[in-house]
């Protein structure tokens, strides 16, 4: 089968499509033939090589990226029930494996789809939207408080502000690289919308947020922990532009007398059985109109690099999809 490889860490250069064995599915395991591929931050971020020992290793053979298809699945293993033979899901595989024509992934990381949602919708949702519901309860966010979104163009981001505006924020500032895709971020909820580096692109903002969802960290973190209100508390659910500084806490300790609290959130805290009902019950809203799937373009499997190009420059509004 055909499948995308990264030979070398660092830009999308080192990817390239190879032709490799196609998995056969081992006990509790499934094959699924992807009909849609997503292409996340976390592709990108494990692709430059950052992670480090967080991150998977490059076999000398390369590393299959992707970690969230939909598809059919034509094969199962022991353990797993044959009625799951060629049902619609998508599918959780890890930190690597996706960027293939067939992938292999745990029962307990498979949602089947609902008739009205398509694969690709499916991908844009499958992995963004649980963590933007966990992060904002993470953050114990309260109807009436005031909600910014770091980096809200991506999947996550738009997830997080459509979710936070559903449940009844009283603002949702967004950051965004243009004045351009924080307007369209208007259209799912966003009602101030502020540069790169939090300062406003037109009008007031509110004077503090009482909760920071970012999905960019990097070294610009000590910068908004300032723009916190007393209470306020900052989830960090990404690491885009890379790890905090070493000594972002002083940041903390500087403004002690707010009461200021920094978290990370990540799936893998939450029980398996809680994040599949979720991500069925938000499956369902998305067939019904009530979650946005936000697809930036679809591309062959071949053009993975392009899409890590584009994604590198900041050009991404919403989730690239890839289709072998």
């Amino acid at each position: 089968m055909r499948a995308v490889s990264i030979r070398t860490f660092g830009s999308p250069d080192g990817m390239e499509v190879v032709d490799v064995r196609t998995p056969g599915p081992g006990e509790g395991e499934v094959v699924i033939r992807t009909a849609a591929i997503g292409v996340g931050g976390v592709d990108a971020v494990i692709r430059r090589g950052t992670l480090g020992a967080l991150g998977p290793a490059l076999p000398r053979d390369g590393l299959v990226p992707g970690s969230e298809v939909a598809g059919t699945i034509t094969a199962v293993g022991a353990g797993v029930e044959a009625s799951w033979l060629d049902r619609r899901v998508w599918a959780f595989t890890g930190l690597s494996g996706g960027y293939a024509e067939h992938a292999l992934a745990r029962i307990e990381n498979v949602t089947p789809l609902p008739a009205g949602l398509t694969p690709v919708d499916a991908v844009a949702l499958g992995s963004a939207a649980p963590v933007a519901h966990f992060a904002l309860r993470q953050a114990r966010f309260a109807e009436g408080e005031t909600v910014l979104v770091r980096g809200a163009a991506g999947s996550i981001g738009i997830a997080a502000v459509e979710i936070a505006a559903r449940a009844g924020a009283r603002a949702v500032a967004v950051t965004t690289s243009s004045a351009e895709r924080g307007e369209r971020l208007r259209a799912y909820g966003a009602t101030h919308v502020l540069d790169r580096d939090g300062n406003s692109t037109r009008g007031p903002e509110p004077a503090g947020f009482d909760v920071i969802v970012d999905i960019v960290a990097g070294p610009a973190v000590p910068s908004f922990l300032t723009r916190l209100a007393p209470h306020g508390r900052l989830v960090l659910v990404g690491l885009v532009a890379g790890p905090p500084p070493a000594d972002f806490g002083s940041a903390l300790l500087s403004r002690f007398q707010r009461s200021l609290s920094v978290a990370t959130f990540s799936l893998d805290t939450v029980p398996r059985a809680d994040l599949a009902r979720l991500r069925a019950d938000q499956f369902e809203a998305a067939a019904r109109g009530e979650l946005s799937a936000v697809v930036h373009a679809v591309l062959p499997l071949e053009a993975a690099a392009d899409a890590h190009r584009q994604m590198d420059a900041g050009e991404v509004f919403g989730r690239i999809v890839l289709t072998p």
